[in-house]
């Protein structure tokens, strides 16, 4: 079995923190550290978009996710607002990522900090067949069953 394939990435980083980094050798999202000129402090229920100071530029057919880390999450509560963001392909900006402080206490967010994980992932283009009615879609197990139809057990 073979391991993941690379894709080469260009990247401007305006920040002195390492590139992000994998933590490990089969970890898929690179971490990603806040470049702040200052400590922000997240209170309760608050959110803030924090920069990185990368700017990508994503071969076509890929985006890059921004996803929590289980770390701040777990013992904190903060977590990606939008997770995961999508950086598109076509996207030169600034990489920032929005936290909220689910938590009960004020977070602070330092300079450097490892915030957030990036992950780089294929997609696939929809190209849509319009069908009339319900009806005509095929037939599946579930059917139309909605949400929680299924049970817990």
């Amino acid at each position: 079995m073979s391991g993941p394939s690379t894709v080469t990435v260009p990247v401007v980083a305006n920040t002195p923190h390492d590139l992000p980094s994998y933590s490990t050798p089969d970890s898929a999202g690179l971490d990603l550290r806040a470049k702040l000129d200052a400590p922000v402090v997240l209170e309760p229920g608050q959110r803030t978009l924090v920069p990185t100071g990368l700017h990508l530029a994503l071969p076509q057919g890929f985006e890059a996710q921004v996803r929590p880390r289980s770390g701040l999450a777990y013992k904190h509560g903060v977590t990606v607002l939008n997770s995961p963001g999508t950086i598109d392909a076509d996207y030169r900006g600034d990489v920032g990522v929005i936290l909220i402080n689910h938590g009960p206490d004020a977070f602070t967010v330092e300079n450097g900090e490892r915030i957030a994980q990036l992950v780089l992932a294929r997609y696939e283009r929809v190209e849509w067949d319009l069908i009339e009615s319900v009806e005509q879609l095929p037939a599946s197990v579930r059917g139309q069953g909605g949400f929680g139809h299924t049970g817990t057990r």
